[in-house]
């Protein structure tokens, strides 16, 4: 009889916790429930992602957490975080930049300036096939592509053979499906 009180007990608790909450509200209070709207966009380029793209979480859609990749190209060279005024959803990702004009020259060719494997880091999908973070402020543009890698000390043994991860990282990237992301 007490296992089954117990149990009887437990249904009901895990009932009343996955049922939705009642909302109440003053008659004084003329604050609604909305969901959060959606940032607007400054432009939509369309298209599907032929491969993972890196966001902190899995379901969002913030590439290379926030950074402007075009600023990775300028003179200066230095990485910057973009604005959510400048955000450019480019294969179902939303890239953010500095200015208007970051944005727009990404808008001419985003091929270009996206990094390599999603922004995943280059050395674990070269040398090991495999996913894994790639930290914004640690990269490294060869041959006009931008490559993310986990951190510094990963970023050195990607540096002892960069043609070769590249090599394979080019090969294995492409089989890892756009929905994949990393797990810890």
């Amino acid at each position: 009889m007490k296992k089954s009180f117990f149990a009887i007990a437990l249904l009901a608790t895990a009932a009343a916790c996955s049922a939705p909450a009642e909302e109440t509200v003053d008659a004084g209070d003329s604050m609604t429930a909305e969901a959060p709207a959606e940032a607007a966009l400054f432009a939509d380029l369309g298209g599907e992602p032929a491969g993972p793209v890196y966001t902190q979480t899995k379901g969002d859609t913030l590439a290379v957490r926030g950074f402007d990749v075009v600023s990775y190209f300028t003179d200066d060279g230095v990485p910057v975080e973009g604005s959510e005024d400048y955000t450019v959803r480019y294969n179902g990702y939303d890239y953010q930049f500095a200015s208007e004009g970051n944005a727009n020259t990404f808008i001419e060719d985003p091929a270009k300036y996206a990094p390599a494997y999603g922004g995943y880091c280059a050395w674990a999908i070269g040398a090991n096939d495999a996913l894994a973070p790639g930290d914004p402020n640690v990269y490294e543009i060869v041959d006009g592509t931008l490559y993310l890698n986990f951190s510094e000390d990963v970023q050195g043994r990607w540096q002892a053979d960069i043609p070769g991860f590249i090599a394979s990282g080019d090969e294995n990237y492409p089989t890892h499906s756009p929905d994949e992301h990393f797990q810890d």
